[in-house]
């Protein structure tokens, strides 16, 4: 194959230029090192971290994960090492491969975030941000950061301020009464890009027990089920902002990536079917540039924002 055949799968989300657009998803990719064994972490477009708090933390009681229909329920808990041990250990590991790193930052107060950025700045390595706002702000009675415009828009701003070096996104929730005013919020604040989105609320009994499937009465519920529902949200925030999103949920193949894509997302992240699969996110990569051959389109840019709402 001649050079000028080949497709072009490299991606640019606002600063960051990525050589493909799959990225692995916060949670589901432990902290990238456990999977080197697996996956070639440098074929990737990059990965985010596990979440990482500012203070260790153990997570929620076991089981935390059990399938459901066309997807699966968890309740890990944010478990993760802390900023300090994740600097320590893990992100110097990071550095030796050729991939973006993006960490996934989390909080229960402003401060929370704000130091863990603080101490993530003056470490090397590190590509962008990404905060998750679906925490409780144990200041605010427990209501989630992205729950309305006017708190996600603090910690959005109180972040950007942190982020000297970098690129922030925002990862946002799903279940909000109109996700295009969390979205213009965060953007207003300084978000680089934003991820959309995080699980959604949900619950699975066993009726032998009466009791939850998981160790928390309810998780959050990804895979499969909630693409139609993703892929719409995606759709309406891309009419409303101007940063770029990067799609998430229920990424298994190509198809969807490019589905995702058609909508106008600039890059996704594959979740879930890493835990069915430890190397799907490869697999996709191996598997986009036959499928963008096939709907006849030779680079990425082909696809992005193609979808039209007009039918016939």
């Amino acid at each position: 194959m001649s050079p000028s055949d080949r497709v072009d799968l490299s991606v640019q989300v606002g600063a960051l230029r990525l050589r493909n657009p799959i990225i692995t998803a916060a949670g589901t990719f432990g902290y990238g090192v456990e999977f080197t064994h697996l996956v070639d972490l440098e074929k990737l477009g990059g990965i985010v971290t596990k979440g990482i708090s500012k203070e260790p933390i153990a997570g929620a009681a076991a089981p935390r994960l059990c399938e459901t229909a066309s997807g699966m329920l968890n309740a890990v808990g944010l478990q993760n090492i802390g900023v300090e041990e994740f600097v320590r250990s893990k992100l110097p590991v990071l550095q030796t491969y050729n991939t973006a790193i993006i960490v996934n930052v989390f909080g229960y107060c402003l401060e929370d975030y704000v130091g863990v950025i603080h101490r993530l700045e003056a470490a090397d390595g590190i590509s962008a941000y990404e905060l998750n706002i679906s925490c409780p702000n144990v200041k605010q009675g427990g209501m989630q950061f992205g729950a309305r415009p006017s708190s996600a828009a603090a910690v959005v701003g109180a972040a950007r301020k942190a982020a000297a070096r970098r690129p922030l996104w925002v990862k946002l929730m799903p279940l909000v009464t109109d996700i295009t005013e969390i979205a213009r919020a965060a953007e207003s604040q300084g978000a680089d890009a934003l991820t959309i989105a995080n699980t959604y609320p949900a619950m699975a009994i066993d009726l032998n027990t009466r009791k939850s499937r998981i160790g928390n009465p309810t998780g959050g519920l990804s895979g499969a089920a909630v693409k139609p529902l993703t892929l719409r949200l995606v759709w309406e925030a891309r009419k409303a902002v101007n940063v770029p999103i990067v799609g998430l949920g229920g990424i298994e193949s190509a198809e969807d990536v490019l589905e995702y894509m058609a909508v106008g997302a600039s890059a996704v992240q594959v979740g879930t079917a890493s835990f069915a699969d430890p190397r799907s996110s490869e697999r996709i990569v191996d598997r986009l540039e036959r499928t963008l051959r096939q709907v006849k389109a030779l680079t990425i840019s082909d696809i992005r924002d193609s979808f039209t709402s007009e039918n016939g």
